[in-house]
């Protein structure tokens, strides 16, 4: 019996993605143990905080790094370090930014809804919301005109969740932002090269912790260091409602220094999304194949179209389905209203494939 079922839940098998809504990431045991080793000591947070900021510069290629409670509170703080600086005044006056360089610009395709919506977690910084263009039509032109007297910085969202064609790139931004002096910050929550947007220039770079690095509910800004002290600077403000744990900030290095030194096996992912493929192409209405993530990242996914037809059942119905057995499978589900879902390999654990293609068969067997 696990820890959580323990208390009364059923297993999960998440073939979904790396989800805050599943708890992100299984960490490693040596993440784990390093967790549990932070939590029954005691430390000058200070100092760990700045001691962080190192370990995330080395690993990122950044100047500096801040650590918090996940990508979204990485989103608030460095968009109030940005408004406030490190002025005590301004840091305890926010998320009230009335009178303050306090626009932040977004391309209007960017301004997504990831689990919350990326104009609040701005908004919880202090900023104001500037969106530029249209949402699957941005032109240089309307990100010069968005700029202002009271810009504070420009943001670029680089998600899946994102509309990924008509938007400028991340270049036009950066450029943008040297010619009129303004910082660039990117959220790079879920994206798996931790030095590609420091490299292009960007001012400061937001990643979760829980995601492609593995580790535990957490997150992280790197950047220039000017910026990376007015990030910790906001912990006497704003990101005192979002602060990050000793256990959690330890977790994270430990999971930083296994994602540096992990050679990983894209092939065995491959091979796993290939089998789980050929099983559900067994059964008559479902049609499988092997798909790259819609982001462009080195991850391949089983993508299920279901015939409703041929199959007896909606791609809602087989959600429903696979979601109330025990264990639970849940799938990738962005695309279900047009009869499309997907399983995604990386958080499987090792056999768990082979309970997803029985548990489909057995749907299959027990349907009218």
């Amino acid at each position: 019996m696990g820890i959580y079922q323990s208390y009364g839940l059923k297993q999960v098998i998440n073939a979904s993605g790396k989800m805050t809504a599943l708890g992100a990431s299984a960490v490693h045991p040596s993440v784990a143990q390093a967790m549990g080793e932070a939590a029954m000591d005691y430390v000058e947070i200070a100092e760990l905080m700045k001691a962080a900021g190192r370990k995330i510069a080395d690993a990122t290629g950044a100047e500096d790094g801040c650590p918090t409670s996940g990508a979204a509170a990485g989103i608030a703080i460095a968009v109030a370090a940005v408004i406030a600086g490190r002025s005590l005044r301004l840091i305890e006056q926010l998320p009230d930014s009335e009178g303050l360089r306090n626009q932040i610009v977004i391309q209007k395709g960017h301004a997504v809804h990831f689990g919350a919506s990326v104009r609040q977690m701005i908004a919880l910084g202090g900023g104001k919301v500037v969106e530029a263009g249209h949402a699957n039509h941005v032109e240089e032109a309307h990100l010069r005109e968005a700029i202002g007297d009271r810009t504070a910085a420009l943001l670029y969202v680089k998600s899946h969740h994102a509309v990924q064609k008509g938007m400028q790139p991340l270049e036009t931004m950066i450029a943008l932002g040297r010619e009129y002096g303004l910082p660039v910050i990117v959220d790079a929550a879920a994206e798996e090269d931790l030095r590609v947007y420091i490299a292009k220039g960007a001012d400061a770079v937001i990643y979760s912790g829980g995601k492609a690095i593995g580790g535990p509910t957490s997150g992280f800004v790197c950047g220039k260091a000017e910026l990376m002290e007015a990030c910790r600077a906001q912990y006497k403000g704003i990101g005192r409602a979002m602060k990050v744990g000793k256990e959690a900030i330890v977790g994270l290095l430990a999971a930083l220094e296994r994602y540096e030194s992990a050679s990983g096996d894209a092939g065995e992912q491959l091979r796993l999304v290939e089998r789980l493929v050929a099983a559900i192409n067994e059964l008559p209405g479902l049609h499988a194949a092997v798909v790259q993530d819609e982001a462009g990242r080195a991850i391949y996914r089983a993508q299920v179209k279901v015939d409703e037809r041929t199959a007896g059942m909606t791609s809602q119905e087989l959600i429903r389905l696979l979601e109330a057995g025990d264990p639970a499978i849940f799938t990738r589900n962005h695309y279900a209203n047009t009869g499309v879902i997907a399983f995604d390999p990386r958080p499987l654990r090792p056999g768990q494939e082979a309970i997803i293609a029985a548990r489909l068969r057995e749907i299959w067997t027990n349907r009218k």
